[in-house]
């Protein structure tokens, strides 16, 4: 059995996740932006622990990781909490890029402050492919606000992080996860893939009882290994994404 901690699992492929792996037998603590989701949640998935806090601050994502703590390790974290369209720059209260904020600094920040997992996997996205990893102006405050770049952005730097804590840590399998367009808000209800395969490789990754499941630095979708931008294994690349994300945070990842 597995102690499995998946954040953003409210809804959507979070919630899924977290419902296969507790049908499966193993143990999941669940994470819900506030009081409100959580009770939903609570209803949805009766039993597992709830954890609250908005991954948009550094302050609230510390309180996470310490309410995560406090349950004692778990064997395997899914960064699934994302946002997608952010049709304008919305300023957190640390003065940050929402998408950023959410997509990048939460898992990193997570990484960096729980007890290390055996099997980390972060969600990333096909569109990671048109992503830009320069840290220039990561917060889009010179540049004209475009959706669509940053959240490509965050998708190619969350998966550079993942790589990047698959060099760092050895003993641990670090992975993304590309879940396809699937049916959730997020998605839309026009969108073209399955919902159960968009959840399946982060469950079958997070559960490691499949020998096949045991690698790191991978890239996957629908459990195929499939080739990432060559920016994603630079080691400098990666090096600079956690230098960037460490001094924002004052939190390094070791």
């Amino acid at each position: 059995m597995t102690r499995v901690f998946v954040t953003g699992s409210s809804t959507g492929l979070g919630l899924l996740a977290a419902r296969r792996l507790l049908e499966a037998g193993h143990e999941v603590t669940v994470h819900a932006r506030d009081d409100g989701r959580a009770d939903a949640l609570r209803r949805e998935l009766p039993g597992p622990p709830v954890v609250i806090g908005d991954l948009s601050s550094i302050a609230a994502t510390r309180d996470v990781a310490a309410q995560v703590g406090a349950l004692g390790r778990h064997d395997a974290v899914i960064h699934n909490a994302g946002v997608y369209r952010v049709p304008q720059r919305v300023e957190t209260v640390d003065g940050l890029s929402l998408t950023f904020a959410v997509n990048v600094l939460a898992p990193y920040l997570l990484t960096a402050l729980l007890e290390p997992a055996d099997r980390l996997v972060y969600l990333t996205s096909g569109l990671l492919s048109g992503g830009d990893a320069s840290l220039d102006d990561a917060q889009w405050t010179r540049r004209r606000w475009n959706w669509m770049q940053a959240y490509s952005d965050s998708k190619l730097f969350d998966t550079m992080l993942a790589f990047a804590v698959a060099r760092l840590r050895p003993g641990v399998r670090s992975n993304a996860v590309n879940p396809g367009w699937v049916p959730t808000r997020m998605g839309g209800a026009g969108a073209p893939d399955d919902l159960e395969l968009g959840a399946a490789t982060q469950v079958w990754l997070a559960a490691g009882d499949d020998p096949a499941a045991d690698v790191t630095a991978r890239y996957f979708h629908h459990r195929r290994s499939a080739p990432v931008p060559a920016v994603v294994e630079r080691a400098p690349a990666q090096d600079a994404l956690l230098a960037y994300c460490a001094g924002l945070t004052g939190t390094e990842l070791t």
